[in-house]
């Protein structure tokens, strides 16, 4: 029963991870065309602006998966202190790292309201 378990485990976190890595891979590309397209239309800026905000989308999403992966893997197959302290400082990284591509994408924290100009 145990050894079914870890195999069900290991199957999901490599399927968590192989997800997190296509996201990431799959929003870069992603922007990368819609860079390609938007600079027939907009400026080069405009369009390096949308693409920046558009690949770090993918890699927040990316970033979700492989920190899910990190979890199940700490909790269900290597719960030892050390494994939870990684998990620990991996999560801490993550979340420092999604702050500041937020704060640099949105120009503010994630829990400030944006600003609305259209009601001026």
């Amino acid at each position: 029963m145990t050894d079914a378990f870890f195999q069900i485990a290991n199957a999901l976190v490599l399927g968590l991870e192989a997800v997190g890595i296509a996201v990431i891979m799959g929003g870069f590309v992603l922007a990368t065309v819609i860079w390609l397209v938007n600079l027939r239309s907009r400026s080069a800026y405009e369009a390096y602006r949308d693409y920046r905000r558009q690949s770090v989308r993918g890699l927040i999403l990316g970033l979700e998966f492989l920190v899910a992966a990190d979890i199940i893997r700490t909790v269900a197959i290597e719960y030892t202190m050390e494994s939870v302290l990684m998990l620990a400082l991996i999560i801490l990284i993550r979340t420092l790292l999604v702050f500041a591509l937020h704060l640099e994408i949105e120009g503010r924290l994630p829990w400030e309201q944006p600003d609305d100009d259209s009601k001026t």
